[in-house]
């Protein structure tokens, strides 16, 4: 690994299906992977993505949510240049929003603006998609800024709503067009050539 790779930081809550599309794709990328996953942060202590970073060898840390204040002095102590929300559920610090604006991004299952904000993560995203009849959802990569999935988006990806869908079974389509789009945004991100200005 060369200096000039980027030192990314993910966040996750949940399992971390997201972060391991994520690890996978950098080290399908090898030498010309633009970054290397150095830490992963989670404000729960079992969170399943905090074991996927310790199987691939990336340092794992639990900052418990009383602790929020901490985030900026763990992400700069470890040389931190990029972060990728990946099924975070807290609000970032606005200290942290601050430094890293412009290199901090997240990921969320529907098509923003609509289906965001507070309280709209994981299943019940999609059972409001279903509920107002949209025939199309999918995937959005955005900035990350001071509120929830309001900061400017940089790419979505389209999934089909079918008549017949559940909530799961749509969650299940629109996961999958997560792990192919956000590996590739966050590379675009690391290398230089995806920025807050385009």
């Amino acid at each position: 690994m060369t200096e000039s790779l980027a030192r990314l930081a993910v966040l996750a809550s949940g399992g971390g299906s997201n972060l391991q599309a994520i690890l996978d794709h950098f080290d399908a990328l090898g030498a010309d992977a633009p970054a290397r996953c150095v830490l992963v942060l989670s404000d729960r202590k079992a969170a399943g993505a905090l074991e996927r970073a310790r199987k691939h060898g990336v340092e794992a840390l639990w900052l418990p949510r009383d602790e929020d204040h901490r985030m900026l002095a763990v992400l700069t102590a470890r040389d931190i240049t990029h972060v990728a929300l990946a099924g975070y559920l807290r609000l970032i610090p606005a200290d942290v929003v601050r430094a890293y604006r412009g290199r901090m991004v997240n990921i969320h299952p529907a098509l923003l603006p609509e289906f965001g904000g507070p309280g709209m993560y994981g299943i019940r995203v999609h059972e409001a998609v279903i509920r107002s009849g949209a025939r199309t959802s999918g995937a959005t990569v955005h900035f990350v800024d001071e509120r929830y999935d309001d900061g400017a988006i940089i790419k979505q990806a389209q999934v089909p709503v079918l008549a017949s869908d559940t909530p799961e079974q749509l969650a299940a389509r629109v996961l999958e067009a997560e792990h192919t789009l956000y590996p590739q945004c966050i590379a675009a991100l690391c290398a230089g050539t995806l920025s807050l200005s385009t």
